[in-house]
């Protein structure tokens, strides 16, 4: 792991007493320094310090010396740095008993014993022989087993307990005294080795030693400290040294440990000086005091060393590369995001690791292997459904497919590609259903050569469905083989409804193989069996033989090098018979493997099935470890999120006072001030848990969880009742927030007089460094704070934090912020939270575009543009998140445009879901009410249904080849039918997407939307088809054309089918009403006041009635039923909608902007309510209840009526495009329009407060606004003739200022508060906005052109009228304090064979600058009548503004160009290029108040600010929408974007710029500055300076497919 582990994990080797001293200054002072420093480098300080907390081991299990050369073993193995630190002092340490010593080395040291049989028979009680070790093996039988008051601490024992420890002290030195005795004869006699001999001698610390400094070139990952005590007074004797000597057990010097430990310092010295770090200290009273001066001293020396030295050592791995590549910097936010493709292989090796790992315990299954087989062989060459594997938890379904998958490699073709995916592999967390489809795409992309999805794609989840789809079908189409495995379904989490399985294809084409797999027992197994039309596909994993689960322990065991008494195997077997589980199988041998073949049938215990066993298991640990350890690190480990780091567990273990108060139930600790869990508690767990446990490792770090989610679930039951799992959830909350970090915690422990203690728990601050993140707090904090009910807290540090929203969303991404805010929405009711959520949810396509690399600047101005008017009504969290995000961005030390108001799309409103799936305009909607179902056809021919329940895109229908003229659901929604302008009719199986029936040449190709119509009879279930001119019916299974009539009058119109009758309409008047199928009697009515030809306007078919309803042109409504009766009336309306309720009782017309609604329940008409629109009506719809009626216009507003009152109830804003369809469903509306590529949702019932504001309809022709954002004019069409004057403060029309003609251009007298308005006569009109009822006019000029622009001078003395062939000049005065226009003035002539002219601008001394379509720039004095030509455009000038203090002009082009004149004298300052990656050209211009800066917005959807002086570019910012007016305001500016919302904002800009400062790093972009030398001339200059400030590289071929393919979410980020 050191080549990718950004862990630095050392362990600290030295004797329990003689080092304390030096461990605890290292503990106090040097490890939080080389924490820090560690952690500023993105890598995690983890220490093992196993001798700490504790004075002696009692455990008496003799396993102590394993578990520290284990944990030795396991640093060097972590650790990406030092990994060993070695304290010597004078002591050599515990020499120990070997607990295992080999048969043959045994019976030899016996041998040499045959003269003291009393010395062998000692032996022999304390050594047992174990035959199921291979070798067998003898073992030292545990303390207890003769002294069982050994590790007896209770107060009651305490005579018993102290009388065992004594006689154990004089057992084990007699014992050692024997063995040392033989291995010395046996080395003589050569039975044994020096080495093993040595093994006897050798104290536990050499033994470390030995592991951590000399084995395997240790040294570069060592540091060594010795400390000498240069003279012993005769005074101290051996018992005042006790701590700092070995003695032996009648308390003398042991002389024998002396000379090793000389003999271990003269080898240290000899071979390790470069790592060696010596110190000689002299002793006070026997030991070091810390308060001493010299012995202060010392301790600060050895920290410094040890922190210098670390450093270097780290510093040193992080300076170097691995394998030629930089390690990835853990939490980091400034380095670039791995290649995809770097992500994929590590993705793709970590499951195939655990596959191949889970391969090799499986035996058995050869049938059902046989039988998956043979089906993916059967169904490689035709479409097919997905193999199904399904069982009971625990059956081995995971080894099973890791088996498949092994086998599918051996023996598929080269180019074949196997994509296996463990979902259960991270639990308790559940994989979303992205992520997994993610990386199978990526994977398939990498292995085939194909294109990889772009970022948009990827982080889109229809479009991911889409791409994902498109990969199987391009892979068969390659003619690839291609197998995707899928393990445990069921762990999927549920976002966007995975678990109803509408993302997992049904009909999986040719070469390509889909296996999945299940429990029986869950919610997805149901689902996928409903969905597969066929169970020949569906397999099941069955209980495993006697002789299966024989094989199984016996592979298991000789790789354990274990086996087991005939009696113990057949224990094994008899239990595992009841079950047949793996799972089962597998618990009990992880228990049979620690049995000794002297372990009596009646010391073991089985469980009778899988989760009795698993309570067995833990049972045993809380008899050796104690229940409340046990217990505790069990349940945080099950409780983390994802995993626990093992030094995150020994912390929060050590913050559990019920954890604390049982390890100290009975002795207090060494250091009563400092109180932690004795790390060595944990490795002695850690060990008996290994078959349980494993590492999870993500981006260089360890976290370890269970292996088996059975045994969390286990563990959850047995330990975690509600008050315990809150208790430790609170724990944990308070650890990653870093509560006690430098704190004391309060601690009650028997015996203790101190109320308070540290627990050296470390800071967790939100960033460790500068762009270095605290990558677990920002994974568990949230978490822990919800669950734990501590929401105040998550409000506050997390969901109401722009600093940790942010963090976040740069180090996990948004998607996991979003995931964070769902969860707490579940649980708590809290209206910003869900606010917030919807916030991110709308950012989320640009952050993905960035591919997360986004800047704080871009992500606080985002936050603040859509959550800045919601600021007010929710100031707990938004309020005081729009104020952090204000307060930085008006700190911020770079140039930065701060937002006055929201102008992006806010969250909250009505509008619930915004449905995606298709690229074109929707034409047709139908709801299916029984399923929930929503289908939407589109003018590029898919056909897409979603579900209304959830929101999920269920099926895109695919097939059609022109526009979809007609949607309808039938059969309860089980079927859809849907008709096209490729003339083709098609029915859909909406379980499963599948095309049922084709019918070509159904209606003419190329028909229009409104004149194709489907009709099924109920009864005959019959299929009518008709247009104006012809009907076509099918049986509704397609299979034969009953008929095709066509119409035989030329002049007939065919008006609809009343069940089985088609009505059709003559010139004359002459209603005919035939039911051509069995050719019954015709029903014939003339209709009244017909005599000249009829007109008809529109009509509709009442079929419950009977009868059908039409308008005519003559204003009169017609009835005919269908026995033939007829009545006419007048009609007010003319309507271009006619439709009727539900109930046939309610007659909705409307008529330009009139609705009016007429009840017809009877013969007569009676009109009763007239609803006035402010544009025109296009939609309408009452709900079933006939209470609520729902409106849809061209403004792009849905507008909600009361039925009985006429009252308007709401007003939904927030559709871009005029509103085509409506439908009421459920207390929501759906809404659709034919120019947007999507359907909305809205809910009737919301919170009002976070209603968006209304602004005006999307795509306006012209436009204008003040400078104080309070007023808006604009005309929506160019053919409208009236000018609408919206009032922006209250979002609602002000009033309507009718004009005599078609409107040109608007201009607006900021000053003097005069709206100008040219119109295509030629005429000018000026609307005094303090006199709204007075108007203005400056009469047209005598040839009537129409007026092209007008033009404000700054002091707004003067104005301009540019007509086709002229330009006028006027001055506006004032008389009676009312305004007036004098003029013209002078004028002049342009050319009629020269472009004309498209923008201009008047500067105060009577010049004109002004650019034409072809990019013609003049500069005209009107003083003098000249002329003169500027430099020219390669295409139309777009953009002509003067700054305020006519110092400088910006002419701006559609080529993206842009040139910044000086105007006193004229010359050319700056030429600013930008180059995006479409949508080009300036719109747009504004200078700030002082002329400093230009604003300018561009059809690239963004806001510039460039510096006058410099010509620099300052800042960009992407706003979503074109900009397409601005106004200078203050020091910013007032804009008006496409989308019809207004732009407040302020700029800033410090006094210097940091020369590394580059304005394009949240775009994708470059741009060029050229500048004239301002040292020469005025003149311009052909040799410019040239500017590049680091511009953005561009990824050529995804230019290429967003140019091919808009999208309507970030393009040019």
């Amino acid at each position: 792991m050191k080549s990718s582990s950004n862990m630095i994990r050392v362990f600290i080797s030295s004797t329990f007493t003689d080092m304390s001293s030096e461990r605890k200054a290292l503990l106090e002072k040097a490890y939080p320094e080389v924490l820090a420093f560690c952690r500023s480098l993105g890598l995690l300080f983890e220490v093992v310090d196993l001798r700490w907390g504790i004075r002696s081991i009692w455990s008496g299990d003799h396993e102590a010396c394993e578990i520290f050369l284990q944990e030795i073993r396991s640093c060097q193995r972590i650790s990406a740095g030092p990994a060993f630190i070695a304290l010597l002092g004078n002591r050599y340490g515990h020499r120990a008993l070997p607990r295992l010593i080999p048969e043959k080395q045994f019976e030899a040291i016996l041998s040499k014993l045959s003269k003291n049989p009393q010395g062998i028979k000692q032996l022999n009680e304390w050594f047992l022989k174990d035959n199921n070790a291979v070798p067998p093996t003898y073992v030292l039988q545990p303390i207890t087993a003769h002294f069982p008051h050994y590790s007896d601490l209770r107060p009651e024992s305490g005579p018993q307990h102290d009388n065992d420890v004594l006689s154990w002290r004089f057992t084990e030195t007699q014992l050692l005294q024997l063995l040392r005795s033989a291995a010395t004869d046996g080395e003589a006699a050569g039975d044994i080795t020096a080495e093993q001999k040595q093994h006897f001698f050798m104290s536990v610390t050499e033994r470390e030693f030995k592991q951590g400094l000399w084995k395997d070139d240790c040294e570069p990952s060592a540091l060594l400290f010795i400390r000498e005590i240069p003279r012993q007074r005769v005074r101290d004797g051996p018992k005042r040294l006790a701590k700092y000597m070995d003695l032996t057990a009648d308390g003398l010097l042991d002389a024998e440990a002396q000379g090793l430990l000389t003999d271990l310092k003269s080898r240290l010295y000899a071979t390790l000086q470069k790592i060696l770090n010596l110190h000689c200290v002299e002793l006070s009273k026997g030991s070091i005091e810390p308060k001493r001066k010299e012995h202060a001293q010392y301790l600060d020396a050895v920290c410094e060393q040890f922190v210098s030295q670390m450093k270097a050592r780290i510093g040193a791995v992080v300076d170097s590369s691995v394998e030629g590549r930089w390690r990835k910097t853990w939490g980091s936010v400034e380095e670039d995001k791995e290649e995809f493709s770097d992500w994929v292989v590590q993705e793709v090796e970590r499951h195939a690791a655990m596959s191949a790992e889970l391969c090799k315990g499986l035996y058995g299954r050869e049938g059902l292997l046989g039988k998956l087989c043979c089906a993916m062989w059967e169904s490689t060459n035709v479409h097919h459904s997905p193999l199904l594997v399904h069982g009971a938890a625990g059956m081995g379904k995971t080894a099973l497919l890791c088996r498949l998958a092994q086998e599918m490699r051996s023996v598929l073709e080269a180019g074949a590609v196997v994509v296996i995916r463990l979902l259960s592999a991270d639990h308790p967390q559940r994989p979303d259903i992205d992520h997994v489809l993610r990386s199978v795409c990526l994977q398939i992309c990498l292995a085939c050569g194909l294109a990889p999805p772009s970022p948009l794609t990827a982080n889109s989840h229809p479009e991911l469905l889409r791409f994902f789809r498109n990969v199987l079908t391009e892979v068969s189409q390659q003619g690839n083989t291609l197998l995707i495995i899928l393990d445990a379904l069921d762990q999927v989490s549920d976002q966007h409804c995975a678990h109803k399985l509408h993302w997992l294809p049904t009909n999986v084409p040719p070469n390509v193989h889909l296996v999945v797999s299940m429990d029986t027992n869950s919610e997805v197994f149901a689902n996928l069996r409903l969905k597969l039309e066929t169970l020949g596909n569906v397999f099941e994993v069955e209980r495993l033989s006697r002789d299966e689960g024989k094989q199984i322990m016996e592979s298991y065991l000789r790789a354990s090098q274990r086996t087991l008494t005939p009696e113990q195997s057949g224990a094994v077997l008899q239990s595992f018979e009841l079950t047949g589980c793996p799972l089962h199988l597998r618990l009990i041998l992880s228990a049979a493997r620690r049995w000794t073949s002297f372990t009596p049938l009646t010391g073991i215990r089985l469980g009778a099935n899988t989760q009795a066993m698993m309570s067995q298991l833990l049972l045993t640990l809380e008899e050796k470890h104690g229940k409340g350890l046990v217990g505790g690190a069990l349940g945080y480990i099950t409780l983390a999120r994802e995993g626990l780091l093992e030094a995150e567990l020994r912390d929060v273990m050590s913050l559990d006072d019920d954890v604390i108060s049982e390890v100290y139930r009975y002795s207090l600790p060494p250091t009563p001030s400092l109180i932690r869990l004795p790390p060595l508690l944990w490795a002695r767990l850690r060990r008996d848990l290994e078959d349980q446990l494993e590492e999870r490792w993500t981006d260089g770090v360890a976290a370890i969880a269970f292996n088996n989610r059975r045994l969390s679930e286990a563990v959850s039951a047995r330990y975690l009742t509600s008050e315990r799992r809150g208790r430790s959830l609170r724990i944990l909350a308070e650890y990653f927030r870093g509560q006690w970090a430098g704190k004391l915690k309060p601690v009650a422990l028997p015996g203790l007089s101190l109320l308070l203690s540290d627990r050296k728990a470390p800071p967790q601050p939100l960033w460790f460094a500068p762009g270095l993140a605290n990558v677990r707090k920002l994974q568990e904090l949230p978490y822990h704070l919800l669950h734990a009910g501590l929401w105040d807290e998550l409000r506050q540090e997390v969901i109401g934090s722009a600093e940790w929203l942010y963090c976040k969303s740069r180090v996990c991404g948004v998607s996991r912020v979003i995931q964070d805010l769902d969860q707490a929405s579940q649980y708590m009711d809290c209206t910003e939270t869900r606010l917030i959520r919807d916030t991110l949810v709308l950012m989320k396509p640009t952050l993905d575009f960035l591919d997360g690399n986004v800047d704080m600047s871009l992500f606080y101005t985002e936050l603040l543009a859509r959550l800045c008017s919601l600021a007010t009504p929710f100031p707990s969290v938004i309020g005081r998140l729009c104020s952090q995000c204000e307060e930085w961005l008006l700190t911020c030390p770079e140039p930065i445009l701060v937002p006055k108001c929201s102008f992006l799309q806010q969250p909250g409103g009505a509008l619930q879901h915004t449905l995606t799936g298709l690229q074109g305009g929707v034409l047709c909607v139908d709801v299916g009410v029984e399923a929930e179902l929503l289908v939407a056809g589109s003018d590029d021919g898919v056909v897409a249904v979603w579900s209304l329940a959830d929101q999920q895109l269920r099926h895109s229908l695919l097939g059609h080849t022109g526009a979809v003229l007609c949607v309808r659901v039938i059969n309860s929604s089980a079927h859809c039918l849907s008709l096209a302008a490729d003339g083709s009719l098609r029915r859909w199986s909406l379980k499963n997407g599948q095309q049922l029936l084709c019918v070509q040449e159904a209606v003419p190709v190329d028909s229009a939307p409104a004149s194709a119509h489907l009709h099924l009879s109920e009864q005959s279930q019959l299929l009518f088809v008709y247009t104006s001119t012809q009907v076509k019916v099918w049986k509704l299974d397609g299979a034969e054309l009953v008929l095709l009539s066509g119409s035989s009058d030329e002049g007939c119109v065919v008006l609809g089918v009343l069940e089985e009758s088609v009505v059709s309409l003559s010139d004359s008047g002459l209603v005919r009403m035939s039911h051509p199928v069995h050719g019954t009697q015709t029903v014939e009515a003339q209709l009244e006041n017909s005599r000249r030809r009829l007109t008809l306007v529109n009509w509709v078919t009442l079929p419950k009635h009977g009868k059908v309803l039409m308008v005519s042109k003559e204003g009169f409504l017609h009835q005919v039923s269908r026995t033939g009766r007829r009545t006419a009336a007048e009609f007010p309306l003319l309507p271009s909608l006619l439709s009727v309720t539900e109930d046939e009782k309610i007659l909705i017309a409307a008529s330009d902007r009139t609705l009016s609604l007429f009840n017809i329940d009877g013969d007569s008409v009676d009109g009763f309510l007239d609803l006035q629109h402010d544009d025109s009506v296009l939609s309408a719809c009452v709900s079933s209840d006939c209470r609520l009626l729902a409106s849809g216009a061209a403004d792009q507003l849905i507008r909600i009526w009361s039925v009985t009152t006429g009252a308007l109830l709401d007003t939904l804003c927030g559709s871009d495009a005029a509103i085509t369809a409506v439908v009421l469903f459920n207390g929501f509306v759906v809404s659709a329009s034919t120019g947007a590529a999507c359907v909305r949702l809205w809910s009737l019932k919301y919170d009002a407060r976070h209603k968006p504001a209304a602004h005006i309809p999307a795509g306006c022709a012209h436009v204008a606004v003040t400078k104080d954002a309070d007023r808006v004019f604009f005309i929506r069409q160019q053919s409208q003739t009236e000018v609408i004057s919206w009032n922006n403060l209250t979002g609602s029309l002000s009033e309507r200022l009718a004009v005599s003609a078609e409107v040109c251009c608007l201009e607006l007298a900021q000053h003097k508060r005069l709206l100008l308005c040219g119109l295509t006569t030629g005429t000018v009109l000026i609307y005094p906005l303090a006199l709204p009822q007075e108007t203005l006019c400056i009469p047209p000029p005598e040839s009537l052109s129409r007026v092209l622009g007008l033009a404000v001078s700054p002091q707004e003395k003067l104005l301009a009228v540019a007509y086709e062939d002229s330009v006028c000049l006027f001055e506006i005065t004032t008389r009676d304090r009312f305004p007036t226009v004098e003029g013209p003035l002078v004028g002049f002539l342009l050319s009629l064979l020269h472009a004309p002219l498209s923008s201009m601008a008047l500067l105060s001394d009577r010049r004109l600058l002004y650019g034409t379509s072809c990019g013609e720039v003049k500069l005209h004095d009107f003083s003098s009548g000249s002329s003169s030509g500027l430099e020219p455009h390669r295409s139309r000038v777009t953009c002509v503004t003067a700054s305020n203090w006519g110092t400088h002009a910006l002419v701006g082009s559609e080529d993206a160009v842009q040139r910044l004149w000086a105007l006193t004298p004229l010359v050319l300052d700056h030429t600013m290029e930008y180059k995006g990656f479409f949508f080009e050209g300036v719109l747009s211009a504004a200078f700030s108040d002082s002329d400093q800066f230009v604003f300018t917005g561009s059809q690239d959807r963004t806001v510039k600010v460039w510096d006058v002086s410099t010509g620099n570019l300052l800042y960009v910012q992407y706003v979503y929408s074109p900009v397409i007016r601005m106004v200078t305001f203050r020091n910013g500016f007032v804009a008006l974007c496409q989308q019809g919302a207004v732009i407040r904002e302020v700029f800033r800009c410090p006094d210097h710029i940091s020369p590394d400062y580059n304005p394009l790093r949240n775009v994708k972009a470059q741009y060029r500055v050229t500048s004239r030398e301002k040292s020469r001339d005025s003149r311009q200059s052909a040799a410019s300076d040239l500017q590049d400030f680091n511009p953005a590289q561009f990824n050529l071929s995804l230019m290429n497919m967003l140019r091919a393919k808009p999208s309507s979410t970030c393009l040019i980020l």
